[in-house]
């Protein structure tokens, strides 16, 4: 099952965090917002509903972060850097939203699965 995420960015190299709400057992932690493709859906247009289900706003879309990143029970998560194309994220779905700026990217605590990938956004706003 494939599950996308946007790694959305602001000026200043800002990174959105979300505090997952459910299920009981992820509930609390931090996450890069996204979901599962619905059938017949392609990744890029799933990650858009999700940022518009979830958040609230329109999105562009930029470079892939890494390729499949394992998550738990055959789920593969891919994700992508992002901006806010129209809107201000709202926490929709969410305990609650954060915008990390650099040396705050650690401050909350990323979920296993995204705590590699905020690594690998790290690394990929640093050479820009």
């Amino acid at each position: 099952m494939i599950v996308v995420a946007a790694a959305i960015v602001a000026s200043g190299g800002r990174v959105l965090a979300a505090q997952r709400a459910e299920p009981a057992a992820l509930m609390g932690g931090w996450e890069f917002p996204g979901g599962k493709v619905d059938p017949g859906e392609s990744e890029l247009d799933a990650l858009a509903r999700e940022c518009h289900e979830e958040l609230g706003v329109e999105i562009t879309v930029g470079d892939r972060v890494g390729g499949d990143w394992a998550l738990s029970e055959g789920y593969v998560l891919r994700v992508w850097l992002a901006t806010v194309a129209a809107g201000t994220p709202r926490a929709k779905e969410h305990l609650a939203l954060r915008w990390l700026a650099p040396g705050e990217y650690y401050d909350v605590p990323w979920l296993a699965g995204d705590l590699p990938v905020m690594k690998a956004v790290e690394k990929l706003l640093r050479q820009d």
